[in-house]
């Protein structure tokens, strides 16, 4: 049964005959020679019967109307005059004016042909298919990086008809963060983000898009990234208020103070000690930001420089600091001689007098190297000398 409205329009002496709502049953499809049921001639299905659709004002809008009712992807182009090949049956529409949103090309104003179009003006449309969902992979097998480090996403689209962008993007953030174009037929594509900071610790997944059309493919699978920011510690020590900056009684304690922030669970604090001697090292897990290192009764052994560094492990990586500035401490009381401050200026003092002998003992050899003048060469100066006087004093 028909359920046809018409709108008669007396402009002149013209008619206009507008179906807005068609038959009962109206069906879309794509026909084309080579069975791919995304690209072809746009054939309707009314009152029992499959017909075509004029291509005089057939746009993007309604073919992304079609590609969107036969779950096709997105419409790459449009085709007119009978690109598809020519059609046996009727010609049902013309002036399609789809607004781009709708769900069925059914729900689209049109009119009716009335045999003012013929087969060789049939529509086509061009769909980019239902676009699979790409893949997103890291190069790196870890998850979790320091602050200014890079990450090296591959996102691999399995798409080769066109070529395609392809952008990653943060959960939570509309705009893509790293977008790279791909060559016809590149199905993997690197994306680089570089420079990495806190705010970029999140989950990632890439989409592509073919060139010129506004429609992404569907969202890849998401990867977790951690961004760790490791500072370098602050090191104080404190003593006895009777020893003086830089020193610590013998006998008494003294506390060496580690701190950073942030801190990572399964993180620890280092302290190292050097010494003329070798080096010492001390560990405590790193429980609050700062950490404290106790030595009971000061001795010669706990002369030298101090420096904190902070570790931990996360994500399958080790993460350390930079060393802390060193901290000098000596004990008062203490044999001076095992001073790291009187080792320094005894070796620098050294250095400086062995230098000095090296350059007097090379200028004393070079100088006995100097060819002594021969007699000939004396007589000679002698008598040019006595010459320049002799002119001189006349």
């Amino acid at each position: 049964m028909e359920n046809r409205l018409l709108i008669v329009t007396l402009l002149g002496c013209s008619i206009t005959v507008l179906d807005v709502h068609g038959f009962d049953e109206v069906r879309v499809r794509l026909g084309s020679a080579d069975g791919f049921r995304c690209s072809g001639r746009v054939e309707v299905y009314q009152g029992h019967q499959w017909g075509t659709v004029c291509s005089r004002g057939w746009d993007l809008r309604n073919a992304a109307v079609v590609c969107r009712e036969l779950d096709c992807g997105f419409a790459f182009a449009t085709r007119g005059g009978a690109h598809y090949g020519r059609f046996s049956g009727e010609v049902w529409w013309r002036n399609v004016r789809c607004s781009g949103d709708e769900f069925t090309l059914d729900l689209c104003e049109r009119s009716l042909n009335d045999g003012v179009c013929s087969h060789n003006e049939d529509a086509g449309v061009e769909c980019t298919g239902k676009l699979p969902a790409p893949t997103l992979t890291m190069q790196s097998p870890f998850s979790a990086y320091s602050a200014r480090e890079a990450v090296l996403f591959t996102c691999t689209a399995p798409y080769w008809h066109h070529p395609i962008e392809v952008h990653l993007y943060k959960s939570g953030v509309d705009t893509p963060l790293v977008t790279q174009r791909a060559d016809l037929r590149q199905t993997r594509v690197e994306l680089t983000l570089s420079d990495l900071e806190i705010s970029h610790q999140g989950s990632y997944s890439c989409v592509y898009r073919i060139q010129g059309n506004p429609g992404n493919s569907p969202s890849s699978n998401t990867i977790n990234i951690t961004v760790l920011e490791i500072h370098t510690p602050q090191i104080w020590y404190n003593a006895s208020p009777s020893a003086r900056p830089g020193w610590v009684n013998r006998g008494q304690s003294f506390n060496v103070t580690c701190s950073t922030q942030p801190q990572y669970p399964g993180g620890s604090f280092q302290l190292r000690l050097i010494q003329p001697n070798g080096t010492v090292r001390h560990s405590l897990p790193a429980l609050a930001p700062f950490v404290t290192f106790s030595f009971s009764n000061a001795q010669a052994s706990n002369e030298g420089y101090y420096c904190c560094l902070y570790k931990v492990q996360f994500g399958g990586r080790t993460f350390v600091s930079r060393e802390s500035q060193p901290l000098a401490i000596n004990v008062r009381g203490a044999d001076p001689i095992l001073s790291p401050v009187v080792i320094s200026l005894l070796v620098s003092g050294l250095t400086f007098i062995m230098a000095t002998c090296a350059i007097l003992i090379v200028a004393k050899v070079y100088c006995k190297t100097v060819r002594k003048p021969t007699e000939l060469e004396r007589e000679s100066r002698t008598c040019v000398d006595n010459t320049y006087i002799a002119l001189t004093i006349k």
